[in-house]
């Protein structure tokens, strides 16, 4: 028994701390409390939905899709944080805004990637599906409301390049964690 909780506290920590690492970059440009919720909401729906799609689909499309998901989800984050980049050194336009509408999604949809590549194989590591997604459920909002409180904090201080920053934030988690899974420190 307690290899299994061992099992789905290792699962849920891992994939929060991708969670986090947006979550910092999305609270640097300062987010209220509604879009706090909406975030970690959005954040942990993704990741217990990818999941749960990842294990529906089984364990043969893991092999082929597998790897290749979380990189398709790294590159977005990547992709995101050029974007906010760009925005940011544009003269007078109005950033994109991760906190909601389709930066959110995009956003939830490229830290979720790997959930998918992980629900492929969630139900062969012995650990009980629903308490395996509440615990990620969990995880996901935490680790949202650490990373985004953190990020708040970060980008009083920074001020009027919030924006700037928080795309090289994006940017940086993107590149970090595809060198981390390519050198499989994961």
């Amino acid at each position: 028994m307690l290899l299994v909780a061992l099992r789905v506290v290792l699962v849920a920590v891992s994939l929060a701390l991708d969670v986090f690492a947006v979550s910092v970059g999305v609270g640097i440009k300062g987010v209220t409390r509604p879009a706090m919720l909406r975030i970690g909401a959005a954040f942990a729906t993704a990741e217990v939905g990818m999941n749960l799609v990842g294990a529906g689909i089984g364990a043969m499309a893991g092999r082929a899709i597998g790897g290749v998901a979380a990189y398709l989800g790294f590159a977005a984050l990547i992709g995101v944080g050029i974007y906010m980049v760009v925005e940011a050194l544009g003269e007078g336009k109005e950033s994109f805004d991760l906190s909601h509408g389709w930066g959110l999604l995009a956003a939830s949809l490229s830290i979720s990637l790997d959930s998918l590549g992980i629900g492929f194989s969630i139900v062969y590591i012995g650990v009980p599906l629903p308490v395996t997604l509440g615990a990620i459920a969990i995880a996901s909002v935490t680790s949202t409301f650490l990373g985004l409180g953190l990020g708040k904090r970060v980008g009083v201080r920074i001020g009027e390049r919030a924006g700037l920053i928080a795309g090289f934030v994006l940017i940086a988690t993107g590149v970090v964690f595809a060198l981390l899974k390519y050198l499989k420190v994961e």
